[in-house]
């Protein structure tokens, strides 16, 4: 919706909800979530319950970027088989009920965590909550995307050679400056892939604010955020959300376990136990294209600001990041042989 929608906008969305959203009554009242900068994404509060919508952004779009009907068709796919993920409920792919594509589901009951240190929670449940977040991300690892009619949602060899090119050519689209690390991980990396030994659904953005815990527990109770999930190499997904790990506010601690937090080993021993691995071979490069992946989103994030399609309007101050995360993941690769 746009942010100065009308009596009439809300009353067209309102129709459109009351005929495909079973059970559904209004009056409404939308209110717009302020975080994020994929796609926007708002709570529609009803008398009885509440839902969230989300919807594909206005304005020139990457290509392949926002596809919230992907992310309505794995969502659906995955609800049967006890992930902790939100029901959905209807995909519209008429644009003029709105203004662009969207989909509707359930509002999770939970908390969402943005400090990677948890410093909302008590000692005892910050290893509790990550320790979660593995077992959660092993189930869905486990699941056979055949077996849920997603076979098809992506191809299952080549992922890395893939999402190298694919976030190389999001950062061209980009990318109006030079930043000579990503010059060097663009040649670097196509070079270096390691061999594929799994494949299974892949979160995409697997991170600690892209879940929720339950409200009084340290219990993870739905998974949000899936436009980029496809078909993959696990190792992506588990090694992306090891990276405070290894880059960041948990990297930066003498001993997590003073903060109460699992060690980098601990969740990778855990992670293997789940998933039936011996080891996690070639670490070292896929933190290094975990940052230079997310360098690529950042500037698209800071190419969305010249282009006047950035929601966020503290976006402009990411600029900085992008050569600091490519340094970051040079120092990975160097340490992988480069």
């Amino acid at each position: 919706m746009p942010t100065n929608a009308t009596q009439q906008d809300l009353k067209r969305l309102e129709t459109w909800l009351a005929a495909h959203v079973p059970g559904f009554a209004g009056p409404l009242e939308l209110r717009a979530f302020d975080f994020g900068q994929s796609n926007p994404t708002y709570e529609i509060r009803t008398p009885a319950r509440s839902y969230v919508l989300r919807r594909k952004p206005a304005g020139r779009l990457l290509s392949s970027a926002h596809a919230v009907d992907r992310e309505f068709r794995v969502l659906s796919a995955l609800g049967p088989t006890g992930l902790p993920i939100p029901r959905t409920y209807a995909l519209c792919e008429d644009e003029a009920v709105i203004g662009g594509m969207f989909y509707v589901m359930e509002k999770a009951d939970g908390r969402i965590f943005r400090d990677p240190l948890l410093p909302e929670l008590p000692p005892a449940e910050r290893r509790q909550a990550y320790v979660s977040m593995v077992e959660t991300l092993a189930r869905l690892h486990t699941l056979a995307p055949a077996g849920l009619g997603l076979e098809d949602f992506g191809r299952p060899g080549n992922y890395m050679a893939r999402q190298v090119e694919r976030w190389t050519k999001q950062y061209r689209a980009s990318n109006d400056r030079q930043i000579p690390a990503m010059e060097r991980l663009i040649a670097w990396l196509p070079q270096t892939i390691p061999a594929q030994t799994a494949t299974s659904i892949v979160h995409g953005d697997y991170k600690l604010d892209n879940v929720m815990f339950h409200p009084r527990e340290a219990r993870l109770v739905a998974i949000l955020d899936w436009e980029l999930s496809t078909i993959g190499d696990p190792l992506c997904d588990f090694t992306y959300m090891l990276l405070n790990w290894v880059w960041g506010p948990i990297a930066d601690l003498p001993e997590p376990a003073a903060a109460a937090l699992p060690t980098r080993d601990e969740l990778a021993s855990a992670y293997c136990r789940l998933t039936g691995r011996d080891g996690l071979p070639e670490l070292d490069w896929f933190f290094s294209y975990n940052l230079f992946r997310l360098a690529a989103i950042i500037e698209g994030i800071v190419g969305r600001v010249r282009d006047g399609t950035a929601r966020d309007p503290n976006a402009a101050a990411l600029a900085h990041r992008t050569p600091l995360m490519a340094e970051a993941a040079w120092r990975f690769a160097e340490r992988a042989g480069a």
